[in-house]
């Protein structure tokens, strides 16, 4: 009876806090995965906090060729089945740096035997740089998991009131109906007023 009650208690306390989400950062992630130093991401001049970042990675599993995609804060870890991604932050170039790139550091960890006659046991099988328009740059290699980058959602101050900005919307195509140019001002050859016609000298009679 107990064991009945208890998932109707925790839902019910859930309810009485007024938590429609479950914390992200409270997932099922293993103690030798956890025990492991994340890496100290590091703040800059420009952009939000680190905290503040959210990156979207994609994973997927060249077994049965699931794709799904992960949210995480920086510093959050999430587990899917036997691989756990970690993520230290994300970052974007500035807004007038080219080319744009968006990259994050990411940890994945999976749960595999070391050869046939050992026990299953998590192993850090890749730890760096990922970037989106560059991923041959870095790559996860493990024969069954592959991570990359998808997004980083952090925006830099007055980015919304950008050159950048301001020109793209100034190219946006005009609305039906908006006034044609004015005529030029070449006259046309039929608007070209003709010659007088000349006055016939007087006939003298002799």
């Amino acid at each position: 009876m107990r064991r009945l009650l208890a998932p109707g208690l925790v839902l019910l306390l859930a309810a009485c806090n007024g938590s429609s989400e479950p914390d992200a950062a409270a997932t099922d992630i293993p103690e030798d995965v956890a025990a492991q130093a994340s890496v100290p991401a590091v703040e800059r001049e420009y952009g939000p906090p680190v905290k503040d970042r959210v990156a979207t990675l994609g994973l997927i599993n060249k077994r049965n060729n699931i794709t799904q995609d992960i949210v995480l804060k920086s510093g959050e870890a999430r587990r899917v089945g036997n691989v756990v991604v970690r993520l230290a932050t994300c970052e974007r170039t500035l807004p007038w740096e080219r080319p744009a790139e968006t990259g994050a550091f990411v940890q994945v960890f999976v749960e595999e035997r070391a050869d046939a006659d050992s026990q299953l046991a998590w192993r850090k099988v890749f730890s760096g740089w990922l970037f989106k328009n560059a991923p041959s740059l870095n790559v996860v290699e493990h024969p069954v998991y592959d991570v990359w980058v998808k997004d980083c959602a952090m925006k830099f101050p007055g980015e919304e009131d950008s050159p950048a900005a301001a020109a793209s919307s100034s190219s946006a195509p005009k609305a039906a109906g908006s006034a044609s140019p004015a005529p030029s001002a070449t006259p046309s050859p039929s608007a070209t007023p003709s010659p007088a016609p000349k006055a016939a000298a007087p006939s003298v009679d002799l």
